[in-house]
């Protein structure tokens, strides 16, 4: 389910006392200056004693069971995910379920709140700045795509073109073939030197082999922008030949960069 779809099932949610919505937002960026002790920890612990504290003294003993079901869930999951915290959590529960959690690359406001509704502020707030994205990355005959949404990778596949059949084909990121690119034999270097200009002379009518499986693509996973990245002359000859409209072209060769790295570029523009 997109980010999008998510926050209109949260703004959907209404429970009424005894039982409310837990929302939480918390800072547990290392490098925040105000983080460098982990001090997440205290936040976490004041923010969650703190509405027990007030229930306890309200006296309405079934919310605060309700509430203890939550704090426990809490605490639980952070025992099982504290050595895989990036910048922030965000969490969304029931007495009875999480209806929404995540460990986010992106900093928030730490903030908690025990209500009727869910609070989605930062949500929209982070969706508008970071939505689902996919990134096309183009380099002669290899595309690359790398699909994010909230800051974090959500998949990324290479597609090779076949020169014998003309035809591109389908490979996982970690399974493609870079021999083409590292060849340092003469022999090697010719045989490069004479696909590449065997690309050229073709790369329009092979692109646009391919361009209809990446509008499909960007219509069936819902990509809200749409980035190019590669030679000038290959990214918008992709644009021109797409049916989608593309954000942004970036003329940088990141074929072969670390994720994290295209994606950091794409929301650096």
């Amino acid at each position: 389910m997109t980010i999008k779809k998510t926050i209109k099932k949260l703004e959907s949610l209404y429970l009424e006392t005894p039982e409310k919505i837990f929302t939480m937002y918390l800072n547990t960026d290392p490098a925040d200056p105000d983080q460098q002790g982990g001090e997440w920890r205290i936040h976490l612990k004041n923010g969650l004693n703190r509405f027990e504290k007030y229930l306890d003294t309200d006296g309405n003993q079934s919310e605060l069971k309700n509430f203890q079901k939550v704090k426990k869930a809490v605490k639980d999951f952070f025992k099982e995910n504290e050595l895989d915290l990036k910048k922030s959590v965000v969490i969304i529960a029931t007495p009875d379920e999480f209806v929404y959690s995540d460990i986010l690359q992106i900093p928030v406001d730490t903030e908690f709140f025990w209500e009727e509704i869910a609070k989605v502020d930062q949500l929209v707030r982070l969706h508008q700045e970071y939505p689902k994205a996919g990134v096309i990355l183009t380099q002669k005959e290899a595309i690359r795509l790398v699909e994010t949404e909230l800051g974090k990778l959500v998949d990324t596949v290479v597609y090779e073109l076949d020169l014998d059949t003309e035809d591109w084909r389908k490979h996982s990121a970690v399974s493609r073939n870079h021999s083409s690119a590292s060849a340092t034999s003469g022999k090697s270097i010719n045989l490069r030197e004479q696909f590449i200009a065997r690309f050229e002379e073709n790369r329009k009518r092979w692109y646009k082999s391919i361009t209809p499986m990446l509008d499909k693509l960007a219509k069936d996973r819902e990509w809200e922008y749409i980035y190019l990245v590669g030679p000038h002359e290959e990214t918008h000859e992709l644009k021109d030949l797409m049916n989608k409209p593309i954000n942004a072209c970036i003329d940088k060769n990141m074929l072969d960069e670390h994720h994290d790295k295209v994606i950091k570029t794409i929301h650096d523009l």
